[in-house]
């Protein structure tokens, strides 16, 4: 069945303990640890005595392929992917989030498809691969990711849906998800407002319904074809003034999984 959980990134720049406690207080079904240069994220032990005390499985690692975590890890993507797999497999994650390269990633970009696939075989462990979006550098686009930043056409097993990246790319969510088919195994619940082109410069990450993607639709569409991936909440609480309005601002996002993952589809 559908499980909905909380990643780390939820609660920053609280600590990851902080995203236990607030899945576990809210009744998420688990946890999307974004390893970081915080430690605790990048170890099995520390992982699994959080997901013992709080009573919170750990759905996903979100691989550290962000600009902010350049050095975790060493600066080799594919160890990096190959470290995420292994952490994956050892905490009983079932799926690794893995970005397209940026394109000056020699070596790691034309080997990138294939060391997607034997990094899942050797691991076990899905390693699904996200949709991006065009950057823009002084009103003019640029080619930042190699294959490219929509993985549709890719040759890989496995696809991570985020519905921010999907508006910043001017697609539509529900029609991307239907395009993926079966290779859809993991979604970002969150949502955008706009594409690069419509002056949106930046990754916004709303709170599902409070943007222009078909959030809803997609949900629906997954919960009525029996769909058994993991929804995981990735939504921008840094304007939260206090705990409260962070805390209200996590349990209005699973409330929304909660209501649409239970309807019909669309």
């Amino acid at each position: 069945m559908m499980r909905i959980g909380l990643s780390t990134s939820c609660v920053y720049p609280l600590g990851t303990e902080a995203a236990f406690a607030a899945a576990a207080e809210l009744g998420y079904d688990g946890v999307e640890v974004m390893v970081t240069r915080d430690e605790t994220t990048q170890s099995a032990a520390p992982l699994l005595a959080l997901a013992e005390r709080y009573g919170m499985p750990i759905l996903s690692i979100h691989a550290p392929v962000l600009l902010l975590t350049h050095f975790v890890w060493g600066r080799d993507p594919r160890v990096k992917l190959e470290r995420s797999a292994d952490l994956a497999a050892a905490v009983g994650a079932e799926t690794v989030v893995v970005h397209p390269p940026f394109r000056w990633q020699s070596g790691y970009v034309d080997d990138f498809l294939a060391i997607v696939r034997s990094t899942a075989a050797a691991s076990g462990v899905a390693i699904a691969v996200e949709n991006m979006f065009p950057w823009k550098v002084a009103g003019r686009s640029m080619a930042a990711y190699s294959p490219g930043w929509n993985p549709v056409g890719m040759d890989c097993d496995a696809v991570t849906l985020d519905f921010s990246h999907a508006a910043l790319s001017g697609l539509d969510g529900l029609k991307l998800a239907r395009a993926l088919g079966d290779r859809l195994r993991h979604v970002h619940l969150c949502d955008g407002s706009g594409a690069l082109d419509d002056s949106h410069v930046f990754d916004e990450h709303l709170l599902p319904g409070r943007g222009g993607q078909p959030v809803a639709e997609v949900l629906r569409l997954l919960a009525a074809s029996a769909w058994t991936g993991s929804v995981v909440a990735e939504v921008n609480t840094r304007k939260a003034r206090t705990e409260h309005e962070r805390t209200a601002m996590l349990r209005e996002t699973l409330s929304f999984a909660r209501e649409h993952a239970a309807g019909a589809a669309v």
